[in-house]
């Protein structure tokens, strides 16, 4: 049998940093940067998980510009 390629977008670290700020914005503890203002919306919560992620050094790809 073949070896299955790895393609995988993101690694585990950010996998686990995205689903930590899931839980917190489900608990309605999360907040965006410099405002402090509560998140809203999931898409941010994930924006906020995978920008922590980044930080950390985790495999996750470079931003759309």
């Amino acid at each position: 049998m073949a070896k299955k390629k790895n393609n995988k977008k993101y690694g585990k670290k950010a996998e686990e940093s995205v689903e930590k700020a899931m839980r917190k914005y489900k608990k309605g503890e999360l907040e965006s940067g410099k405002s402090g203002e509560q998140v809203k919306s999931r898409k941010q919560a994930i924006a906020i998980g995978l920008s922590e992620a980044r930080k950390e050094g985790a495999k996750v790809p470079s931003k759309k510009k």
